[in-house]
């Protein structure tokens, strides 16, 4: 019912505003570093990737402190793969369905659990195999579990005017654990077998306690068609809803292949090394250059972000990792090798934040659980193929050079590809960005 206006109410658009209210534009909002929520949301993850990653180290050196065999380190890798992208499937639909911060307080207290019942065994002496792949198994499921939902919640405590900043700086955080988890590992477990794993479900503790300070909006429900159809019916609608969209699917399709030729280079470099006769420390220095790489990457990107449009970033990182894969097959191993895996992994995460906050931003609040993971699911099945592919070409071409030259002719494919499609060629700008 409309409510008519008094006849003494003034209604011209030039009458001035009530006393007190705004006239100017409206305040800008504040530095990322003062949003309480998002530095909790940010936190959280850290300390969930980086708990991660030392447990990922821990356990096949647990394996091989107990028993030695290569087999059932092999099964407990393969089973932590399989169930990450089996549980990634449903994963987004349980972000979408329930509370977002609720998702993430149970998944991490139940990893905490999980990982100090380890510790507890092994500190009472009970070290079982099976305990062990029960934990491998939970870890996977529930990781998968809470990364759609810390995704999907990120746009709900930045404005938009930060999303791409904030996606940027979220980038760094892999980058920040693959650097500290694996030595931080290994340092730990030379004190004794148990400290990693205590050390890992102490930082999920953090973790959740640090998301009980979260405060979240609600979600926006799945259409009364897509409930009726229950779990199924919903993830059905998060493919569908991918698959409609020309921009997702396209940039999920080029994000798949870049991230296989990347994992597949990642071994070939390692083989290459090998045949290099390139001694282990200078290896590991080679790799560091890629996490730096990385880092530096995330770090420029909201600058970058804010003076390159969206085609030229992504176009550029196209056409940069291709011509830096192949002077990858010229230049010596070692520290030049490194520089040049630096230089790839440089543009990745600021090509990474153009795709990722476009997905954020077409995406409606209800559906960006299931869009994230199958984002997840798409780049966990990159991420497995890679090595494989990577391991079969350089058996295949009988040396590692030739290998890398395979790859590089990839991502020169991939570029061209890149060029010439029109969705990339002209990607959509999402703004800019304010810190």
């Amino acid at each position: 019912m409309t409510v008519a206006r008094p006849t003494n109410e003034p209604t011209d658009a030039s009458t001035e505003p009530p006393v007190g209210e705004p006239t100017g534009p409206p305040a800008p909002p504040r530095p990322l570093s003062r949003n309480g929520n998002y530095n909790i949301l940010w936190t959280g993850q850290l300390l969930s990737e980086l708990a991660f990653e030392i447990a990922m180290v821990a356990v096949p050196l647990l394996i091989l402190a107990h028993t030695g065999s290569a087999v059932q380190m092999g099964i407990a890798s393969s089973v932590l793969a399989a169930v990450r992208m089996l549980a990634a499937i449903p994963a987004g639909a349980i972000a979408d369905r329930w509370n977002r911060r609720t998702v993430m307080l149970t998944c991490q207290g139940l990893r905490a659990v999980s990982m100090g019942s380890l510790a507890a065994a092994l500190a009472l002496d009970r070290y079982s195999y099976w305990h062990l792949l029960c934990v491998v198994v939970l870890e996977g499921v529930l990781g998968s579990v809470f990364e759609p939902a810390e995704h999907a919640a990120l746009p709900q405590v930045v404005p938009e005017s930060q999303l791409s900043t904030a996606v940027a700086r979220n980038a760094a955080r892999p980058y920040v654990a693959t650097l500290l988890g694996p030595s931080v590992a290994g340092f730990l477990f030379s004190v004794h077998p148990t400290e990693p794993f205590t050390a890992t479900a102490a930082m999920l503790a953090l973790s959740a306690g640090a998301l009980t300070l979260l405060r979240l909006p609600p979600v926006a429900r799945p259409d009364p068609g897509e409930a009726d159809g229950g779990m199924g019916g919903e993830m059905a609608a998060g493919f569908r809803w991918v698959l409609r969209n020309r921009v997702l699917r396209t940039t999920l399709l080029w994000m798949m292949g870049t991230n296989l030729v990347f994992n597949a280079l990642l071994v070939i470099i390692l083989a290459l090394s090998h045949e290099d006769h390139t001694a282990p420390g200078e290896i590991g220095l080679m790799m560091a250059c890629l996490g730096a790489g990385g880092l530096l990457g995330a770090a420029l990107a909201p600058w970058l972000h804010r003076r390159l449009s969206a085609p030229v970033i992504v176009l550029g990182f196209a056409w940069l990792a291709a011509v830096a894969t192949g002077l990858m097959a010229v230049v010596s191993g070692g520290v030049p090798l490194g520089v040049l895996l630096g230089l790839a992994a440089l543009f990745a995460p600021v090509a990474n934040t153009t795709v990722m906050t476009h997905q954020l931003l077409v995406t409606p609040d209800g559906m960006r659980g299931r869009v994230s993971s199958i984002s997840a699911l798409c780049a966990g099945g990159a991420g497995a193929l890679g090595p494989l592919v990577g391991g079969v070409l350089v058996a295949r071409s009988g040396g590692g050079t030739e290998a890398v030259l395979a790859c590089g002719a990839a991502l020169v494919l991939i570029a061209a590809g890149t060029t010439a499609s029109p969705v990339l060629r002209r990607f959509p700008a999402s703004g800019r960005t304010h810190e």
